[in-house]
């Protein structure tokens, strides 16, 4: 009976997160754990403090451990469930708390089954996975062999996950979050994210100043690889009423940026421009020489989009480009790396390919000029049904950097000349 008033009493609302393995800690793996489960908890009004690494050292773990639970309600773990030696997440955790392990009958059973299951007989060492303190729930892992511990100690709520993704994710959605439910007592945060592209970090700080002092909602400008995010948090107590303090300073961030704005949350570029093109009925063809094929790649790791791209051509050398259509002529006179080369590849890679829109992308990746033009000087053209665009980017002389921007900005032009055209 005291236990289920203890149940009653327990609410979360400040999470550390512990990721643990010595692999996190050699920069062999990327901790995408934490990020996920940091992405997660706002929505459950679940404020997030500190997120640990901690590699596989008992001693360490213990200390860490015990860190956490003195000041956070809730003590996510990611890792240290598998089987083997190294593995001593369920021995630490037991530790911390002075509980002893042992093995459950019918979480032993379940193992069994799941190797038989798979035409194998379970090795001795994955017993250890069948084992639990007597604070500890089971809880049941739907793709791997770990199950998860759900342990309510003095108040404190500790949940040790898996540390494969596909495992942890799964156990977090099916399992932790409707687990967590009886024991949220905060408010609702929600975020929403407006993309932009075209201004810089800066002048889009400088833009929204009036904006930016707002404490709730509150509003934070982020530098990302498709351009400026403005990440819009608000709190309430329920979804519906955050997102209504939410859309006036979306309303009013769109008002203020224009045409910049692209998309909002989990838009991608390539995605909205596939959309459009899918609509409309058009099918589009590339020319590319400095990106080196990376436009094509963006726009075809969208799945369809065979249903409008016919093509990608990389024209590296001028051989190439004249190859394929471009007037060797305007090479001859204005350079490979300019607004008029740019257009006949546009041009080109919508005949060559019988596409409606063509792309052509020509510049500078660095580090060294060309031709007298500067690293990071790109023209990239739009060929939309012969009627043509072309623009010029100049980007910080680091070729990753150039070719990414570049990529980016073409996807951004073709959105801008297909909305102009509708």
């Amino acid at each position: 009976m005291e236990q289920d008033e203890d149940q009653k009493k327990l609410r979360v609302t400040r999470a550390e997160i512990v990721s643990i393995g010595t692999e996190l800690l050699l920069g062999n793996i990327v901790d995408t754990n934490a990020a996920y489960l940091a992405g997660e908890l706002p929505a459950l009004g679940i404020n997030l403090y500190w997120i640990t690494q901690v590699g596989d050292n008992r001693a360490r773990l213990v200390e860490t451990l015990r860190r956490a639970l003195e000041r956070s309600d809730l003590v996510l773990t990611t890792g240290g469930l598998g089987p083997t030696e190294d593995d001593i997440t369920r021995e630490t955790i037991a530790e911390t708390l002075g509980e002893a392990m042992q093995v459950q009958p019918e979480l032993e059973r379940h193992l069994r089954q799941l190797f038989a299951g798979r035409g194998w007989t379970m090795p001795q060492r994955n017993l250890k996975q069948a084992t639990l303190i007597p604070s500890a729930q089971a809880i049941l892992n739907p793709r791997g062999t770990a199950p998860g511990w759900w342990v309510e100690w003095q108040g404190r709520l500790l949940v040790a996950m898996p540390g494969p993704p596909h495992e942890m994710h799964r156990m977090w959605q099916m399992e932790v979050v409707p687990r967590l439910r009886p024991h949220l007592g905060g408010e609702i945060i929600v975020s929403r994210t407006v993309k932009s592209f075209g201004l810089g970090e800066a002048s889009v700080d400088e833009l929204l100043s009036p904006l930016l002092s707002s404490a709730n909602p509150s509003i934070g400008v982020y530098a990302k690889a498709d351009g400026v995010h403005l990440r819009i948090t608000a709190r309430a107590e329920s979804t519906e009423a955050a997102l209504g303090l939410i859309a006036p300073v979306e309303a009013r961030i769109r008002e203020l940026l224009g045409e910049h704005v692209w998309g909002t949350d989990d838009d991608t570029l390539e995605a909205i421009v596939g959309a459009m093109l899918k609509a409309r009925g058009l099918a589009l063809a590339t020319m590319e020489s400095c990106t080196g094929g990376l436009l094509a790649s963006a726009i075809t790791n969208v799945a369809g989009s065979s249903a409008y791209f016919k093509g990608g051509l990389v024209t590296y050398s001028n051989q190439a480009k004249a190859a394929w259509g471009v007037a060797g002529a305007l090479i001859e006179r204005y350079g490979a790396v300019s607004a008029e080369v740019a257009v006949d590849m546009a041009r080109a890679a919508r005949h060559s390919l019988d596409a409606d829109v063509g792309i052509g992308i020509t510049g500078v990746a660095g580090p060294d000029p060309l031709e007298g033009k500067p690293p990071g000087m790109v023209h990239i053209a739009i060929d939309l049904q012969g009627r043509s665009v072309v623009v010029q980017g100049n980007y910080p002389a680091q070729r990753a950097i150039v070719q990414q921007r570049a990529t980016v900005a073409a996807l951004f032009q073709l959105r801008k000349a297909l909305s102009l055209s509708q």
